[in-house]
């Protein structure tokens, strides 16, 4: 019966002897808590497996662009020559243009390629855009005044460029490629997927380099992972690459020698099975992807050691690993794993920022 005029409105009461509007308002609570809960739940197994939860809803959507635009920073070294004439593999990852930038401050650019070379700056990049249109690319080519990584950082944000391609140039007395300079700056800073190609002086000859022998990006992919979520970003960036065609993929887990303490050494078979269920999870999301042979490698010892081994005794054609996170600074703080990595591959390695 309505309520006549002056008189409140009293609630009416649940069997619980709660107002019915509270009860509804606590059952509404608890079905969003139930669902919240549900939905945390699907994305710990997503990750687990090895799912993309974060932007499709637990299903990595199939990328057709995945690097398709990409830039090469040059100063006419024979290094990058060496470079821009291993590139052709990336075309299975999509990749279709590329822009081909030379920055006035990279070290002894002008003053060094006058020297050896008559030709202008204009044209030396003609030369290297030649190369890279022989392999099917569309390039672009621009000559720019600056910091090289600034340039860079700030071209491939404002122009949503997918990928860096830099050199690592040389050797040192301890058969390391040399990553400082140019190339160390761009991976230290840039918030964008980063291929170091191995550059190789020639024995006989301190103006040439070696072609890399491993440039079929596509052939067999060694993905370094340590289960983080650092390492579950590069894993993201394989699962794409297996929608691209990818035709063999190996898993590698090391465990750490150096956190290998004695009270650890009694649980190792307990540790080595986890280790292995977590690889096998990422196994079998690969191969529901397509991947036609995952391998599993565990091992022991010095993680970098590791994995530069694997990757030349398996036939590795590109390794991916993640780089970590940003530090107060602003920049990328480079895993001493990935750093040695990419200093020592005698194949290709991609750097994933986990930020990208």
């Amino acid at each position: 019966m309505p309520a006549e005029k002056g008189q409140s409105v009293q609630p009416s009461l649940h069997k619980t002897g709660k107002p019915v509007f509270a009860e509804s308002r606590e059952r509404d609570t608890l079905n969003r808590n139930k669902k919240r809960n549900r939905v945390q739940h699907d994305e710990r197994e997503n990750t687990a497996l090895g799912r993309d939860t974060g932007l499709h809803g637990g299903l990595l959507m199939r990328n057709d662009h995945m690097f398709r635009r990409f830039m090469v920073a040059t100063d006419f070294s024979p290094a990058s020559y060496t470079v821009v004439q291993s590139l052709e593999g990336l075309q299975a990852f999509h990749a279709q243009q590329c822009l081909l930038l030379h920055c006035l401050s990279l070290p002894g650019a002008v003053s060094a390629s006058s020297s050896s070379r008559s030709e202008s700056g204009d044209e030396l990049l003609a030369e290297q855009k030649a190369l890279l249109e022989e392999q099917g690319f569309t390039v672009e080519t621009r000559i720019i005044a600056g910091s090289v990584k600034q340039e860079i950082k700030r071209i491939a944000a404002e122009e949503k460029y997918d990928l860096i391609v830099v050199g690592a140039q040389g050797q040192s007395l301890a058969r390391e490629r040399l990553l400082g300079g140019v190339a160390y700056a761009i991976i230290s800073t840039s918030r964008k997927p980063v291929l170091v190609m191995p550059v190789t002086r020639a024995s006989d000859n301190p103006d040439t380099c070696v072609l890399p022998s491993r440039c079929e990006f596509s052939r067999h992919v060694l993905l370094a992972t340590d289960f983080s979520e650092m390492a579950y970003t590069a894993f993201i960036h394989v699962e794409q690459m297996a929608a691209c065609g990818v035709r063999k993929v190996t898993l590698i887990h090391v465990q750490d020698q150096n956190d290998a303490k004695q009270h650890l050494k009694k649980r190792s078979a307990e540790i080595n099975a986890l280790d292995h269920n977590r690889l096998d999870n990422l196994r079998k999301t690969l191969l529901l992807r397509g991947v036609s042979e995952v391998d599993i490698e565990i091992r022991h010892g010095e993680p970098y050691v590791e994995i530069t081994r694997v990757a030349r005794d398996n036939n590795i054609h590109l390794v991916v690993m993640g780089t970590q996170g940003r530090g107060f600074l602003g920049k990328i703080i480079l895993g001493s794993v990935s750093l040695n990595v990419a200093r020592t591959s005698e194949v290709p390695v991609l750097l994933i920022p986990s930020v990208h």
